[in-house]
């Protein structure tokens, strides 16, 4: 059954927690500012993201608050001094990242609170977080308040002018490895997620070829009940389909020919058996193989 709901029609409280539960994992900015006085504040945002490299573009919300519509030290200091260091959260510093976001009085110093170590900036006025392993240095090129309700965005458009990273989460082309790096990303609620590790998977970009689609997959493969949506995705994503040659050699494949011998009499037996052993050789990355097996028989 499908739930359908009007966002006008529930309370801002409840919609707001659906939304973070829905759309996540989100990047945090982890988002050092100063005021004109020379007080550092530090906080985290998970509405933040990067949008373009030309000029480079990086947005995050300091959100109004939705329970009394005040705005965030955050966003007040952008105000005065138009500039911020948006500071990476890895796993080893999520904790202190989430203490950081405590709403202490203004003026109280959440490096200290949060146990960081400062770093001056090369490019502006706001300090770095030294324990964060990749440091934007930003001017804030604009701000767009959406509305003036309580829980509006503000979105600060922000242009990098300096990347600090340590060279010690950095692979061998000079790029941020996942398993070094280990990034964290927020969901809903006291949930975060891990972006390293087993949560780990890669999709092959469909840029370098041009895939025959799903809908040109013969109907037994793709009305099958044993392969998914993401068997088909793959399948979709061949170049071709398989050539008589393809079928021919897959089936004297030994397995493929056991299979074929053993179920020779019994027809329909063998087309359940095939998507399954295809399925199998999907998940191992033999997509090409899989798709020749599926021609032979299908489901």
């Amino acid at each position: 059954m499908i739930v359908k709901i009007n966002p006008n029609d529930i309370p801002g409280a409840r919609l707001h927690k659906l939304l973070l539960g829905s759309i996540a994992p989100r990047p945090i900015a982890f988002a050092s500012t100063i005021d004109l006085a020379g007080n550092p504040n530090l906080a985290p945002f998970s509405f933040f993201n990067a949008f373009g490299i030309n000029p480079t573009t990086l947005i995050f919300s300091p959100s109004r608050r939705g329970r009394d519509n005040t705005t965030k030290d955050t966003y007040n200091n952008i105000k005065e001094v138009p500039e911020v260091v948006i500071n990476v959260v890895n796993f080893e510093m999520v904790h202190q990242a989430s203490l950081a976001s405590t709403e202490y009085p203004k003026g109280v110093n959440e490096f200290t609170k949060a146990g960081f170590t400062s770093l001056p900036s090369e490019t502006i006025r706001p300090f770095r977080v030294k324990e964060s392993p990749v440091q934007f240095e930003c001017r804030v090129r604009d701000v767009i308040e959406t509305s003036n309700l309580g829980g509006s965005a503000n979105l600060v458009i922000c242009e990098i002018l300096m990347i600090h990273i340590n060279d010690e989460i950095l692979d061998d082309n000079g790029l941020p490895d996942p398993a070094k790096i280990k990034l964290v990303g927020r969901h809903g609620g006291d949930f975060y997620v891990k972006a390293f590790g087993d949560a780990l998977f890669t999709v092959e970009k469909p840029v370098a070829r041009l895939g025959i689609g799903i809908e040109q997959l013969p109907d037994s493969i793709k009305y099958s009940k044993i392969l998914t949506g993401n068997d088909l995705g793959k399948l979709g994503n061949s170049e071709n389909l398989p050539s008589a040659k393809d079928i021919e050699n897959i089936s004297r494949h030994p397995v493929v020919k056991n299979l074929l011998d053993q179920l020779e009499d019994n027809p329909s037996r063998l087309q359940q058996e095939i998507p399954i052993l295809a399925k199998k050789w999907i998940e191992e990355g033999r997509v090409q193989d899989a798709f020749s097996l599926l021609m032979i028989g299908g489901e």
